[in-house]
């Protein structure tokens, strides 16, 4: 915890990825950190190899100085990174070493702090209501003060490109103030998120030549420029860039750390992370969305679901060529992979790179290719939608390539002979729904009935009854999400539904769709893909394990 450089980095305190996700980030509407979950986060940006974890103000926030405490305890053992508190620097006419703020500081035990002061006239005459003469002496004496105590100590220079603009001279005032009371590095702070790559690129250039200070950079996302600005900065000389988790922050967030690192790493050379570090990023990013009870963006650069997925049949061409041709970086070099989504859109290469990805081989199957293309564009026409639904579409190949080549696999784990949902409105208000399922599996005929708190919910419960005796691993899986979705219909017609199943075994996802002008139709397809589809998965493990058992077992 008394470690003031980051550790494992090829370029060590030369350049400084500085993570404040505890802090600004924790700013975001929506967001709200336990200490606990405060603790977590500041595990994962260590694992990931972050430089500098800015853990929250201390003395400010009973939540972070708790942090704090717990971290000096031996809560928080780091690797990597350097624990930063963050805190605002005396208050006027006070002496830094009796002010309660700057004490509180000093308390947390941790061996960087970066003080926040304001660097722009406006700020400083009607928000401080100090003259420039006092606002400098505050940051002096309170640097000093730290200094002199051991500390290590970050200037965050607040509003200084607004300041810069309206009055260059104090904004340099009061960098030259911090960095004479010893101040490692000055970070220049796009507080509002006004400014655009090439303006804050000419500022932090013009700055650097002017003082000769260490500059840091810190960029809202404003603009949606958090990022490019960032990059901009270092390229101009900054050699200290703070950013925050998934660009988590208060109105449209922060510079994405994600984002930002995989600019530095691949576009730049620049080893900001330990050695597989940047392999890491999907990973933590997913982790740290998790944490915050936030789902992942999917389209967010790098890391992201979609980051690297396809649609045109354009770009499926050249993919099968050569991945590269389409992707900018490798996706497993920062831990994420390419997918190739399958739509209307799709030609018979996406079709066949995409049967490559799900296990089922097109390449030596022509006519299997040409009819699942058809197939697809005509289930995609009635309202289907398979670019998410990968276990479906994975078993309509699989048909496909059985009824070209005239081999079947073995069946499905049950054939249905009927099902039948009744709703029960009770004289106490309360709407019970009741499923009835006869089933032939294992060569029996099996009737099951289950109640549920819908319509799907019981023919679920029915079918798991009807089904368990006979399939053990049905146990195993659960309901992870369900998404309903009403199609536009032509007029005249009855609306459409649409619905996706996403499924879960503690181990794996699979999501399937189903598409009817019932939802509960609609719900059983998805509902029977999904079965299918683990049975399948079930039969292959066994295949692996003990190959001349073959599929025989699939009933458990």
């Amino acid at each position: 915890m008394t470690r003031t450089e980051p550790a494992g980095t090829p370029l060590g305190d030369a350049f400084h990825l500085y993570d404040t996700t505890l802090r600004d980030g924790a700013q975001r509407e929506g967001i709200t950190y336990s200490v606990t979950d405060k603790l977590a986060v500041a595990r994962l940006l260590d694992e990931l190899g972050v430089g500098f974890i800015e853990g929250g103000w201390p003395g400010a926030l009973p939540k972070d100085t708790e942090f704090f405490s717990r971290a000096a305890k031996g809560e928080l053992p780091l690797k990597h990174a350097a624990l930063v508190a963050f805190g605002s620097t005396r208050k006027a006419g006070a002496a830094a070493e009796k002010d309660p703020q700057v004490r509180a500081l000093l308390d947390s035990e941790a061996p960087i702090i970066t003080l926040v002061a304001k660097s722009d006239l406006r700020h400083i005459e009607r928000a401080l209501r100090v003259d420039v003469d006092e606002a400098c002496a505050m940051v002096r004496d309170t640097v000093e003060f730290l200094v002199g105590e051991g500390r290590r100590v970050f200037l965050d220079a607040e509003h200084f490109f607004d300041g810069y603009a309206f009055s260059p001279e104090t904004s340099l005032r009061v960098l030259d103030a911090a960095a004479h009371a010893g101040a490692d590095v000055l970070v220049l702070c796009d507080t509002n998120g006004g400014q655009l790559p090439l303006g804050l690129a000419e500022t932090v250039g013009e700055i650097k030549e002017k003082t000769g200070f260490r500059l840091g950079i810190h960029c809202q996302d404003d603009t949606s420029c958090a990022v490019a600005n960032s990059v901009a900065a270092v390229q101009a000389g900054a050699t200290h860039v703070q950013c925050t988790a998934n660009g988590y922050g208060e109105r449209a967030g922060n510079a994405d750390l994600f984002a930002v690192a995989g600019n530095l790493v691949t576009k730049l050379g620049m080893e900001v992370l330990p050695t597989g570090g940047t392999a890491e990023l999907t990973r933590v990013s997913h982790a740290l969305a998790e944490i915050a009870n936030l789902a992942p963006d999917t389209h967010q650069a790098y890391v992201g679901s979609s980051a690297f997925a396809h649609k045109a049949g354009l770009h499926a061409s050249a993919i099968k060529v050569d991945p590269l041709l389409y992707n900018h970086i490798d996706p497993s070099s920062v831990g994420n992979g390419m997918r190739v989504l399958v739509t209307e859109m799709a030609g018979r290469a996406s079709l066949e790179l995409k049967g490559r990805e799900l296990g089922v081989d097109l390449a030596g199957r022509p006519d299997a290719l040409t009819n699942a293309v058809r197939k697809v564009k005509e289930l995609e026409s009635e309202g289907w939608s398979f670019e998410a639904a990968d276990a479906s579409l994975g078993l309509l190949l699989r048909r496909e390539v059985e009824e070209v080549s005239g081999e079947k696999s073995d069946p499905p784990p049950f054939e249905l002979e009927s099902y039948r949902v009744v709703l029960d409105h009770r004289p106490d208000g309360e709407v019970v729904s009741e499923a009835t399922v006869k089933v032939h599996v294992a060569g029996e005929r099996v009737i099951a009935t289950a109640e549920g708190n819908g319509p799907v919910h019981a023919l679920d419960a029915a079918l798991r009854q009807a089904l368990l005796p006979y399939l053990s691993w049905l146990d195993s899986m659960e309901l992870a999400d369900y998404k309903v979705r009403i199609l536009p219909s032509n007029p005249g017609t009855d609306a459409v539904t649409r619905v996706l199943l996403e499924t879960s075994d503690g181990e794996h996802e699979w999501t399937t769709v189903g598409v009817h002008g019932s939802i509960v139709e609609a719900s059983w397809l998805a509902l029977c893909d999904a079965l299918v589809h683990k049975s399948l998965t079930v039969a292959s493990e066994l295949e692996q394990s003990v190959p001349e058992l073959g599929v025989a077992a699939v009933g458990g």
